[in-house]
């Protein structure tokens, strides 16, 4: 029972149901299990996603790395494929969907392919695969410094210096063209 009220709190985090989203909740599922891990408070769990879709926002929901805290870590490769990685115990992970295991028949109902997502044996859709990876760095709380161009404040490593003035980086892009 307790997947099921998980998933409908995240389709509310979300916003709906769809295939990607139970895609997501599957892998990262299957991904904390493996890692015999909980959600991250702090930094204590890194992801690294390999794609920007609906399913990261189940990768963020369970395992409680976000943008915001530093540990979610973006790759834009296009592949539905996450890395978690534990600082506690150094071991990591990374989980892929088998999308070629989909029955193209469950493809055209989109209810019923979300069903079938959630339902579907874990080993008929996923791979586990045990990774090495260098422990990337905790989050750094870093200055902020005013653009002289628009006044808006920038983190103090994206600012670009010009002729002297701070620029964020869009202004420095402006100014360039």
């Amino acid at each position: 029972m307790r997947k099921k009220v998980d998933y409908e709190m995240m389709v509310a985090f979300h916003g709906h149901s769809c295939p990607g989203l139970a895609m997501g909740y599957r892998m990262t599922l299957a991904a904390m299990d493996w890692l015999a891990s909980h959600r991250a408070e702090d930094e204590e769990l890194v992801a690294i996603t390999e794609n920007n879709s609906c399913g990261v926002d189940a990768l963020q929901f369970i395992s409680g790395c976000t943008f915001g805290k530093g540990n979610l870590v973006f790759k834009d490769y296009g592949k539905q494929a996450y890395t978690l990685y534990s600082r506690r115990d150094g071991r990591g992970v990374r989980v892929v969907l088998d999308r070629n295991a989909i029955p193209d028949a469950v493809r055209k109902d989109r209810d019923a392919y979300i069903d079938w997502l959630l339902q579907v044996d874990e080993k008929e859709i996923i791979s586990l695969q045990e990774v090495q990876i260098e422990a990337p760095d905790k989050a750094r709380i870093l200055a902020s410094v005013v653009c002289d161009e628009c006044g808006e404040a920038v983190m103090e490593t994206r600012i670009r210096k010009r002729g002297g003035r701070n620029l964020c980086i869009p202004c420095s892009e402006k100014l360039a063209s």
